[in-house]
């Protein structure tokens, strides 16, 4: 009898524990409960339309891009160019007595990545295109001007340098150290470098035979020798091409970009002899302003045809991104206060407490074909009452005391990164969501756009040459739409 006692027991607590587990419609990926995302599931449609992206200041970048893709027939030609600073290696630097240039070089170091699928960052054709990189002087200071936006244009007339072939970004080539009074030595480059020869009679003449006043000061130099333009010479280029990164943020000697000039100068008491020395020109962001000029033509594209009609009367299937101050998308919430309403259903007491809402992004099917993949990155943010771009509160971390207890959690948590398996971006936009339906923040405006990997912008990238071909929620058959997912429960 106390057996059967012990087992009805058993029985009874089993039954309460079970009558208490209703389901709470619990959705997610994650089956252990604590992960759980409970409430009411509900998938709403989104608009989204392409729009041309604003010219933004190219300075501090760090990473700037160069380089020239042709007759995409979606995106049509993006070219890049850069200028830069020169700087001195030293304050009244001396090449001695009756120096003569042997040979100078335009050194660039390729950006990397921490992307494991590739050490460098190319956009493009690496395989087959040609280019022909040129380099000229500028013909105003650089040093002395102001601004510095994408579109704008550089002028340079005078010839210094060129060099023509593939882009080889994974590639660390050797080169020859001279070292005064001893032999010769080779070196592997630390990291994979453009390597541009320079007119031996141009760095003499603007550099070498200037005299020791104007090398006293860098205001001195910078106005007589106004910097440099590098660019594609599209004429002398072929293949479909593509943008190349280049890192100008590294202050290490032996991977920073520079101008470097190999020189003989008289021995010491010496009208006879040369000796054959060597000596950098640092090109730094921190000595002088580097920029970057973007331009894009879309003429003939399907891209001009929606800048062209951004409303047409049967909707585009597709809407486009586009890297280097290229393309964004607007996307709108046009059936949020339908659902609020339904939602209430007349009761002004009513609640929504939305417990994470994703907005889910997909990539059109067959446009993430090589060279031209999608963007690694997103980036969303919205504008503010004065038409400003900020940050979701959902990305928005903030500091000790001022942390905010709304962040997603992590750059991870909140979204961006793309999916390759399922071919989509994820973005969390939970407490965004929720100020846009309890009306404590006004959609002024909410875009996305591209970003680089490693570092996300709100602003209109130049870190990032990829263009990405999205879904709209007319998307054709097969393919899945942009949407909002949002789970949420109610309250009275």
């Amino acid at each position: 009898m106390k057996f059967i006692k012990q087992d009805l027991l058993t029985l009874l607590i089993g039954l309460f524990l079970f009558s208490a587990c209703k389901s709470t419609n619990s959705v997610g990926i994650d089956p252990d409960p604590d992960y759980a995302i409970a409430g009411d599931l509900k998938v709403l449609p989104l608009s989204s339309v392409t729009v041309g992206e604003e010219a933004t200041t190219t300075t501090s970048l760090g990473v700037y891009p160069l380089g020239f893709i042709k007759a995409d027939p979606v995106f049509g030609s993006t070219e890049a160019s850069i200028v830069m600073t020169v700087s001195l290696p030293s304050l009244d630097y001396s090449f001695g007595n009756g120096a003569i240039v042997d040979s100078a070089i335009l050194v660039l170091p390729y950006a990397s990545t921490v992307d494991s699928s590739k050490i460098t960052r190319v956009y493009g054709d690496t395989a087959t295109s040609v280019y022909k990189f040129k380099v000229e002087q500028l013909d105003q200071d650089l040093s002395v001007q102001k601004s510095f936006l994408s579109n704008k244009e550089w002028a340079a007339t005078e010839y210094a340098g060129s060099i023509k072939g593939k882009l080889r970004p994974n590639t660390r080539t050797s080169i020859t150290d001279i070292v005064p009074g001893k032999a010769d030595t080779s070196r592997l480059l630390p990291v994979p470098m453009l390597r541009i020869p320079l007119d031996s009679t141009f760095i003499q003449n603007h550099i070498v035979n200037l005299d020791s006043a104007t090398k006293s000061k860098l205001s001195k130099f910078n106005a007589a020798f106004k910097g440099l333009k590098i660019s594609v010479d599209k004429a002398e280029s072929s293949g479909t091409g593509g943008i190349a990164f280049f890192d100008f943020s590294s202050t290490d000697e032996t991977t920073r970009p520079k101008i470097e000039i190999y020189y003989k100068k008289f021995q010491s008491n010496s009208q006879i002899q040369r000796d054959t020395a060597f000596v950098s020109f640092p090109i730094a962001p921190v000595s002088g302003p580097v920029a970057a000029t973007v331009r894009h033509d879309y003429t003939g594209t399907p891209v001009q045809t929606q800048i062209d009609v951004p409303n047409p009367a049967t909707p585009y299937k597709v809407t486009y991104l586009q890297g280097v101050g290229g393309l964004k998308n607007k996307i709108s919430f046009t059936d949020l206060k339908k659902f609020v309403d339904e939602t209430k259903a007349g009761n002004p007491n009513t609640r929504i407490v939305i417990n994470k809402a994703e907005l889910v992004l997909n990539v059109s099917s067959g446009t993430d074909v090589a060279p031209y993949i999608p963007a690694e990155r997103l980036t969303l943010y919205r504008l503010d009452i004065a038409g400003q771009r900020v940050n979701l509160t959902d990305n928005i971390e903030g500091v000790g005391n001022s942390r905010n207890p709304r962040y997603a959690g992590s750059p991870a948590a909140f979204g961006g990164f793309y999916d390759k398996k399922n071919k989509r971006y994820t973005f969390t936009l939970t407490a965004y969501l929720q100020e846009l339906i309890d009306g404590t923040t006004q959609d002024y405006g909410t875009f996305i756009g591209s970003s680089s990997l490693t570092q996300f912008d709100i602003n209109s990238s130049i870190r990032s040459g990829a263009r990405t071909v999205l879904s709209t929620k007319d998307a054709d058959a097969g393919d899945k739409p942009l949407k909002l997912n949002i789970y949420y429960t109610k309250t009275n």
